[in-house]
Formats: structure tokens, sequence, C-alpha cells
């Protein structure tokens, strides 16, 4: 990708979540990872080619899309407990800064807002590449990822185990495909 004219590239985009991921891993019961996702989000990016810094990205996710594989573990994870689904709705991220660090290799941070605490977050990312799909659409694709301490948001709940240690981790890796189409 380092042949893209990423000037060519300016303007705003639409997030297209039929084909991106918003996903997160976490550490259960301190032995093992358990790997979920986001099934509803909307977004949109404003990406400057000239000048990266002045790029941003608005993302909302609906937090009762949460899919993990398991009908029981995502109605916990929905509950007053963890994410209060009925209480916050969604989760929503705002950038304040966006940086290239060189290559296809950029960071932008921002607000990421989680029952109702707003704290920064900072995602790195790499670009993947720019293309026209079959239908006339220009997209463009970014793959991040970034670590958040759940607890920095009020996600308290947990249980000690027996053999020591507790059965969710306070670390969550988050994980992001990001295809976005450019608005016409």
């Amino acid at each position: 990708m380092a042949n893209t004219d990423l000037t060519a590239l300016t303007g705003d985009y639409t997030i297209d979540a039929s084909h991106s991921t918003i996903g997160f891993t976490v550490r259960h019961a301190m032995v093992t990872n358990v790997k979920g996702k986001f099934d509803e989000f909307s977004g949109s990016l404003h990406l400057d080619g000239s000048n990266p810094s002045a790029s941003t990205a608005s993302i909302d996710v609906k937090m009762d899309s949460i899919d993990t594989g398991s009908a029981d573990r995502d109605g916990h994870l929905k509950s007053a407990d963890f994410f209060k689904t009925d209480e916050f709705p969604t989760m929503t991220f705002r950038s304040t800064k966006a940086e290239a660090l060189g290559d296809e290799d950029y960071r932008i941070t921002g607000d990421l807002t989680i029952l109702g605490t707003t704290k920064p977050l900072t995602i790195d990312l790499e670009f993947n590449g720019a293309a026209k799909d079959p239908f006339g659409n220009e997209r463009v694709g970014f793959e991040g990822k970034a670590e958040i301490k759940r607890s920095e948001w009020g996600l308290t709940w947990n249980a000690a185990l027996e053999t020591g240690g507790v059965l969710v981790s306070d670390k969550i890796k988050l994980h992001f495909d990001i295809s976005a189409i450019k608005n016409a």
C-alpha cells in the first residue's frame, strides 16, 4: 500500500458494518481466552490524505448486540452486573487526535464512553488499502487493536476462584477490522 496516493482518499466515509468487525478478547478463569464481538454498530470516518492528523472517526456500538457464542453469557453481559444495556444502550468512540506513524501505521486517540463514563482510548491502526468494489464503491480498510482495563469504566463484577485469581480479567483486548465506503 506504500504506493497508494493518500491524497486521492481524502473524503468522508461510512463504515460498512456488514464487512467490518468490532471484537474483544478477555481472559476467563485465568486459563483461556473468550472472544466476542458486537453485531450492530455504525460509524463514519473523515480521511485527510494530505494531512492525516486532520482525520476523524466516530463509532456507535449497540451494546445489546454483544455476541460471545453463548446466549447465557451474553445475557449476563447485558445485565446490571456488566453493561446495563437497558440503561446504557450505546458505547461510543469519538476521535480527538490522529497521527501518521509511518508506512501504513496510524494511531487514533479519542473518547470511549461505556456506562456513561468517558475515558481516553488510543487505537493503533494499520491501513490495509483502498479499492473500488464491483458495485463502484470506493473502499478503504483498516485493522486496529487496543487494550483497556474494564474497571476504569466501572465494569468491576467478578468472582474469586478457589485456586486464586478471578473469573474475568480486568484487561480487555479490543480488535477492529473496518471497511468503509466513500460517501457519494
